[in-house]
């Protein structure tokens, strides 16, 4: 299986290196600039997010 780039095909389909990051798990992380361009909050509780949004973990 080919293995692809992340930073490399995120920016293909319209998102910026200010859009997100790579932690150190290799997991891509959204950046609060991103969620604000998005314009709403999808409620998943993102470590960025700039809506004040906190995931209950009951």
């Amino acid at each position: 299986m080919k293995k692809t780039n992340t930073k490399n095909s995120s920016i293909r389909h319209g998102l910026t290196t200010e859009d997100f990051y790579l932690n150190e798990n290799g997991f891509m992380v959204f950046t609060a600039a991103y969620h604000l361009k998005r314009g709403y909050c999808c409620k998943n509780g993102c470590k960025h997010c700039p809506y004040g949004f906190k995931k209950n973990d009951d």
